[in-house]
């Protein structure tokens, strides 16, 4: 990723971490042989393997990718985003020369993609995604909730994948760019918009 302004440029790891955990579904780019292979997977990070994580899923056996791996991979998370227009910057009226721009926070996971073919393995790895997306529910549910047929004959049919992460880039574009006065137009365009979207980038403004 090439970021022409390194002011929005996000090198915290809590930071990246925490919007990947936030928002999990990631967009899975392989190259393999000059064609570009993309998935949308939702991907768990575990942070105490290797020194810079572990990206955990799995796709379809039918998915094509999964037979080209190990490969260079990037999985790219995205966080909130919003349109921002350059009617909700005051200095608009000084002369006018505002135009409309876009926020945006994304995280990009570089590194080696593996396939998981171990039935144990992939096991542990459905344990794991569901765990984390269950755990918030008051009554969750669990794999063991299942008949124990019924979920073998599921792990036949996926494959589990797992990013060994290299390198982490974040950008957080959220108005670091203009005057306290503008970015304060900003958050009041953006909650006047109404939409939760719109509020969370509000919130990455002022948090900026």
């Amino acid at each position: 990723m090439t970021i022409a302004n390194r002011q929005f440029q996000v090198t915290d790891p809590a930071a990246q971490q925490g919007l990947v955990q936030a928002q999990p579904l990631a967009t899975l780019v392989v190259s393999h042989e000059g064609t570009l292979h993309v998935n949308h997977v939702p991907l768990y990070l575990d942070p105490s393997r290797g020194p810079h994580g572990t990206l955990v899923g799995h796709v379809g056996r039918g998915n094509g990718v999964w037979p080209l791996l190990p490969q260079q991979a990037v999985a790219v998370f995205h966080g909130p985003q919003a349109y921002v227009s350059p009617s909700w910057y005051p200095s608009k009226a000084i002369d006018g020369k505002q135009v409309p721009t876009w926020n945006y926070a994304t995280v990009h996971a570089h590194g080696t993609l593996s396939a998981v073919d171990d039935p144990v393995q992939l096991r542990a790895i459905l344990h794991i995604l569901s765990e984390r997306h269950e755990a918030h529910r008051p009554d969750p549910w669990r794999i063991d909730d299942a008949p124990p047929d019924y979920i073998h004959k599921l792990l036949g049919a996926i494959v589990g994948i797992e990013l060994a992460v290299e390198r982490w880039e974040g950008v957080w574009k959220v108005s670091q760019n203009r005057t306290d006065t503008d970015r304060a137009g900003v958050v009041q365009g953006l909650m006047a918009e109404g939409t939760s979207a719109a509020q969370d980038m509000a919130a990455l403004v002022l948090a900026a």
